[in-house]
């Protein structure tokens, strides 16, 4: 039978999409990675076609056996690389584990205290995404612009005079740590949690080139899986109190996910165990590649944020791009350089400015993923100067960043792995080549 023209068309833009986005693009979203090639094979497995309701061998399902154990098995791990008692990896992202965390900690009506945007808090955190829906009321820390941070002294004094319920740091874009041990001092005076969202640095956490904050008073850690830690996209929880742990547990199902999409399980599971004997090497070049692009930036002229303390001490890099046309215009230029960014408020924007903001936001985990160190960083920051600075047509940019991309298409910080013998163990057929 002659295939439909639909599905021809699918099959294209996915192999379009494949080979646009892993051979010739620089990608340096913050919020994205890749799996490696081991990490891919276990993902597509009979798993993603099966259900799990309930917890390990107390399922509402049969068959699930062996899923069970690779469950009780990603949660060892994941308990292992972050130093915690209990994980609970059922939240199908970070911000279903946010949801979790914020429903456990407080009513309808009650008051949270969260960093604020400036500082990095996600969406989800706020009045406008999670936090609104559960009902919860919305109160801003104080932002310290001078240390691009929450204000310490303010926002204890915020937290004694309010009373919340629980505090949230960590989140979406921040260069710096936020003051975790402060500010569970503050809360656990009015008796109340700190909740600490890992997301972006969960990898680097486990590669103990970030601070971790349950060593520092937090009391829950919620994360997504596929940002500085490379793993499938999904969710987690990590506490050390028993009581709250048996609370998320009881709320991630039923009240926010059936179902807890079985395939990324395994491939998490390859990826901690990627982490525990690669991490730290992955985590220490992540940085080194992050302060090595800020600074060839800033040497072009470019305004990149934290220059008095350093640019940044994390994956990300962000910078004022307003003198070039703004984050959406620049953006845009670069995307069409085969660079990948995204427009991003800064710390001085006003809130209506988010379709249009003055910055945006660089994360090199992907990059250094695939092998580059910091001479691949004076690159890249060559090729934002002839796009931006030179005025360079992007089409002629992009011939020479596919060129340059060339070297750089396999995964490192894993196992070399033989995918056929992996192939032959399950026989069936794991990867599907749709580069055409």
């Amino acid at each position: 039978m002659k295939l439909p023209g639909e599905l021809i068309d699918v099959l294209r833009y996915v192999a379009e999409h494949n080979r646009w986005r892993k051979l010739e693009c620089i990608n340096l979203i913050a919020s994205e990675n890749a799996m490696s090639p081991l990490a891919e094979a276990a993902y597509l497995t009979d798993m993603m076609h099966r259900y799990a309701e309930g917890k390990p061998r107390k399922r509402y399902y049969q068959g699930t056996k062996y899923v069970d154990e690779i469950e009780i098995l990603v949660s060892k791990l994941m308990g292992e690389l972050l130093e915690v008692q209990f994980v609970e990896p059922r939240p199908i992202s970070g911000t279903i584990a946010n949801a979790t965390a914020f429903r456990v900690l407080a009513a309808p009506g009650e008051k949270a205290v969260i960093a604020p945007v400036q500082a990095g808090a996600h969406v989800s955190h706020t009045k406008f995404g999670t936090l609104g829906a559960l009902g919860i009321e919305h109160i801003e820390l104080p932002y310290d612009q001078e240390n691009m941070n929450v204000d310490v002294d303010k926002a204890i004094k915020v937290i004694e005079e309010v009373r919340p319920r629980f505090v949230v740091l960590g989140g979406s874009v921040y260069l710096f740590p936020h003051p975790v041990k402060e500010l569970a001092e503050a809360a656990h005076s009015v008796d109340a949690k700190l909740v600490y969202d890992a997301a972006h640095v969960l990898g680097l956490i486990v590669g103990k080139r970030w601070r971790n904050p349950l060593k520092h008073g937090a009391d829950i850690i919620t994360s997504s899986t596929h940002k500085t830690f490379p793993g499938p996209q999904g969710g987690l929880i990590a506490t050390n109190s028993e009581d709250l742990y048996k609370k998320v547990s009881k709320a991630v199902f039923p009240l926010f996910v059936s179902n807890h999409h079985l395939h990324r399980l395994p491939a998490t599971a390859v990826t901690a165990i990627e982490m525990k004997y690669f991490g730290e090497a992955y985590a220490d070049q992540i940085i080194r590649n992050a302060k090595r692009l800020a600074e060839k930036l800033h040497e072009y002229g470019f305004k990149v944020l934290g220059e008095h303390l350093g640019f940044t001490q994390s994956h990300q890099v962000v910078v004022d791009i307003k003198n070039f046309g703004g984050g959406a215009k620049v953006a845009k230029l670069l995307e069409e350089a085969n660079i990948i960014v995204n427009k991003n408020l800064l710390p001085y924007d006003p809130p209506d400015a988010i379709k249009d903001p003055s910055g945006i936001r660089i994360g090199v985990q992907e990059m250094t993923r695939y092998g580059m160190k910091e001479s691949e960083m004076d690159v890249i920051a060559e090729f934002f100067k002839k796009v931006l600075v030179d005025g360079k047509k992007p089409e002629e940019v992009r011939k020479e960043v596919i060129e340059f991309r060339k070297n750089y298409t396999e995964v490192k910080y894993t196992f070399d792995a033989d995918l056929n013998l992996f192939e032959a163990l399950f026989r069936i057929p794991m990867i599907i080549d749709l580069r055409f």
